[in-house]
C-alpha cells in the first residue's frame, strides 16, 4: 500500500506542477493575443490616417491571421489544461481511496439499487459505503452498467475468470496508461448518455444513398449548377434561368424527406461522445498487452476491411463535425449549392455499410476495459490480497485470513465450506460479528467471480449462485410486512435450490418477525431442507437450540460461534470465529447500557 501511495503522490505532484505551468502559459498567451489585436488595430488606423491604406490593409490581414493562430493555440492549450487537470484529479481521488475517504465519492451507483436482486442489497454492492462507490472509475454509460453486471450476474466459467484475473494484474501494473485511458472519458462537457440510439442508427443501413444513380446525381448536379452560375457571373452568354433552375431542383431534393434532417441532427448530438470513444479506443489499440483476455478484446476491434476501430470512429467523428451548424442561416445557401446534406448522408451510409455493425461491439470493449480498470484498483492498492483459485468442480469455499474488503480494520477469519458439510450455523451474542461474517463471505465471492483479488491470504471456491436473506423491511406501497417480505425472499431461495445446482445462501436471523417457538421450528425445517438438497450456506441465529442440527445431520450442518468478554466492566469483542455453540449472551448488559433498570433477580 505504501508503494502505491508513493506512486500516486509522485504523479499527483507532477501533474500539479504541469497544471501550474500551463495556467501561466495560457495567461501570458491571453495577454499576447489581446496585445496583438490592439497593436494591429492601432497601427492599421495610424497608417490609414496617414494615407497609407494599402499598407494598413496588409497590417489588418497580418493581425487577423496572427490573432486566429493565437486563438487556435489558446484553445489547444485549454484542452491540454483540462486533460492535465483531470489526471491530477484522478490521482488525488486515488489517494483519497487509499486513505479510506472514498465514501465522499459522488457516484454511489444508486441507480443500480434493486431490492429484488438475490444479494445486491444485503452485500452493500450499491449505495452509500458500497463496493461500487469504492472501486468504480467508469464514466461511460455502458462502463458503469457493465461494472454493475460484473458484480450482480451469475459467474462466468472458471477459465474466463482466470483470464480476467491476468488482465486485471496487467492493467494494475500499467497505472499511467490506465489513468490516461480513464481521463479520456471525462473529456466531455456533459455526462456520457446511453449510446443505444447511435448504435441502432449504425445498424440500420440504408443502401438507397449508395446506389450508382444517386451517387452520380449527388456529385454531378452541384458541379453542373455551379458551372452555370459561374458562367452567368463571368459572361453574358448564359441565362440566369440555367443556374436558377439548378438551384430550385437541388432545393427540392433537399427538402423532400424530413427524416434526413433528424438523422443528421441525431448523429451530431453524439459528436462529443464519439470523440471520447475514438480517443479511448486509440489508447487501447496503440498499446501492447500480454494478457490473453486483453488480446482477445483487441482482436475484436476491426471493421470489415481489417481497419482499426479508432480510425473508423475518427471518420465518424469527422462526419459529425461536418454536420455542424445546419441551422445556421448561411449554411442554408451552402447546403443548396452543394447538396451538403445529401453528401453527408452518402458518407454516413458508406460508413455504416463498412463499420456500423461493429460499433456495438467496440463500445462494449470500452466498457469492459473500464470494468477491468476499476477492479485493477484493488490489486494495486492491496497487493497482499489474494487472487482466488476458481475450481470447475463443485467443491465449496476455503479461505484463510479472510476479512471484509470495505472495512478498514476488518478482523480476519478462516473458513471452510465443503460439499457434503457445507452449512454453517453461526451463533453468538449481539454485535459479536455474525452478520459481518456473512457479508464478508458474500462480498468476497462477488469479487472472486468478477476476476478481482479478494480480502484474504488464501481463497478458493467453486462456481456458486449466491442468494441472501439479511436486510428485509416492509413495503408500505405494496402493503407487504417485513415478515411477509422475508418469506418471499426465502421462497426465492428454496425455489432456486430445487431448480438449480450449486446454490450458496446467507441467512441472517431468519423468521425474526414471528414468535420464538415458530421461529425455531421454521428455521429448523428450512435448514434441514437446504441441507437435504445439497445447498451450501451460512445461517446466523440467536436460537441456540438449533445447535442440535449438527448432531442430527451427522455434521452436514456444523456449529460455529463468536464470543465476547468483559474487562473493567466494559464489553469487548474479538470477532474471531470458533467451532461449537455460543456459551455467552450480552442482551441484559446492553439493555443496562441503554439506561434501563434491570431487576437483578431476572
Amino acid at each position: 500500500m505504501k508503494e502505491s501511495q508513493q506512486q500516486y503522490d509522485k504523479r499527483k505532484t507532477y501533474y500539479a506542477q504541469r497544471l501550474e505551468k500551463l495556467t501561466q502559459t495560457i495567461n501570458r498567451l491571453s495577454n499576447i493575443r489581446l496585445a496583438t489585436f490592439l497593436a494591429g488595430c492601432v497601427l492599421a488606423i495610424f497608417l490609414y490616417l496617414n494615407q497609407k491604406s494599402s499598407l494598413g490593409l496588409g497590417i489588418i490581414i497580418i493581425t487577423l491571421v496572427s490573432f486566429a493562430g493565437l486563438v487556435l493555440w489558446h484553445q489547444k492549450l485549454r484542452t491540454q489544461q483540462n486533460y492535465i487537470r483531470i489526471l491530477y484529479e484522478n490521482y488525488a481521488q486515488a489517494l483519497q481511496r487509499l486513505a479510506g475517504e472514498w465514501k465522499s465519492f459522488t457516484d454511489k451507483g444508486e441507480d443500480f439499487k434493486d431490492p429484488a436482486h438475490p444479494y445486491a442489497e444485503d452485500l452493500d454492492l450499491f449505495g452509500y459505503g458500497s463496493l461500487f462507490q469504492w472501486i468504480n472509475t467508469a464514466k461511460t454509460f455502458r462502463g458503469r452498467a457493465k461494472l454493475k453486471e460484473a458484480l450482480t450476474e451469475s459467474p462466468a466459467g472458471s477459465e474466463t475468470i482466470q483470464q480476467r484475473q491476468e488482465a486485471i494484474k496487467e492493467l494494475a501494473l500499467n497505472l499511467a496508461w490506465r489513468q490516461r485511458f480513464l481521463a479520456e472519458a471525462r473529456m466531455t462537457k456533459r455526462p456520457l448518455d446511453s449510446p443505444q440510439l447511435i448504435i441502432e442508427w449504425a445498424k440500420s443501413y440504408d443502401p438507397t444513398y449508395l446506389r450508382m444513380g444517386v451517387l452520380i446525381l449527388a456529385r454531378a448536379l452541384p458541379i453542373i449548377t455551379g458551372a452555370f452560375l459561374l458562367f452567368y457571373l463571368l459572361t453574358a452568354k448564359v441565362s440566369v434561368w440555367y443556374p436558377l433552375m439548378g438551384l430550385i431542383i437541388q432545393a427540392i431534393i433537399l427538402f423532400v424527406g424530413k427524416q434526413r434532417g433528424k438523422v443528421l441532427n441525431a448523429v451530431y448530438s453524439y459528436k462529443d461522445s464519439i470523440k471520447v470513444y475514438e480517443k479511448m479506443l486509440e489508447r487501447f489499440e496503440k498499446r501492447g498487452f500480454q494478457a490473453d483476455y486483453l488480446q482477445i478484446l483487441k482482436k475484436g476491434l476491426y471493421d470489415r476491411d481489417g481497419k482499426m476501430a479508432f480510425e473508423q470512429i475518427r471518420k465518424l467523428s469527422g462526419l459529425a463535425e461536418l454536420i455542424a451548424n445546419r441551422s445556421n442561416a448561411m449554411f442554408l445557401i451552402i447546403n443548396i449549392l452543394t447538396l451538403w446534406d445529401i453528401q453527408c448522408m452518402i458518407s454516413l451510409e458508406s460508413w455504416k455499410e463498412k463499420s456500423g455493425r461493429y460499433l456495438d461491439r467496440w463500445l462494449d470493449t470500452i466498457a469492459e476495459l473500464e470494468v477491468l480498470s476499476s477492479l485493477a484498483i484493488i490489486h494495486i492498492d492491496h497487493p497482499g490480497w489474494e487472487f482466488p483459485k476458481i475450481t470447475a468442480v463443485s467443491s465449496g469455499i476455503v479461505a484463510a485470513n479472510m476479512g471484509h474488503p470495505l472495512l478498514e480494520k476488518s478482523v480476519c477469519n478462516n473458513l471452510s465450506l465443503e460439499k457434503g458439510s457445507g452449512i454453517l450455523l453461526i451463533t453468538g451474542s449481539n454485535m459479536s460479528g455474525k452478520s459481518t461474517l456473512l457479508r464478508t463471505v458474500g462480498i468476497n465471492l462477488v469479487l472472486a467471480y468478477a476476476g478481482a483479488p479478494v480480502c484474504a491470504q488464501h481463497f478458493s471456491c467453486s462456481l456458486l449462485k449466491i442468494y441472501t436473506c439479511m436486510r428485509v423491511s416492509d413495503n408500505l406501497g405494496e402493503s407487504i410486512s417485513s415478515f411477509y417480505a422475508e418469506l418471499l425472499r426465502i421462497k426465492q431461495i428454496v425455489n432456486a435450490s430445487k431448480t438449480e445446482k450449486d446454490i450458496f445462501f446467507l441467512l441472517d436471523e431468519i423468521f425474526k418477525g414471528t414468535n420464538s417457538q415458530d421461529r425455531h421450528a421454521g428455521a429448523k425445517v428450512l435448514i434441514r431442507q437446504m441441507s437435504k438438497v445439497g445447498a451450501m450456506g451460512m445461517v446466523s441465529t440467536h436460537d441456540l437450540e438449533l445447535g442440535d442440527l449438527e448432531r442430527e445431520s451427522d455434521r452436514k450442518i456444523r456449529n460455529y460461534h463468536f464470543r465476547e468478554y468483559y474487562k473493567n466492566d466494559e464489553i469487548h469483542f474479538d470477532y474471531k470465529l470458533r467451532p461449537g455453540i455460543s456459551t455467552t449472551r450480552n442482551a441484559m448488559y446492553l439493555i443496562k447500557m441503554a439506561g434501563i433498570e434491570v431487576d437483578e433477580t431476572f
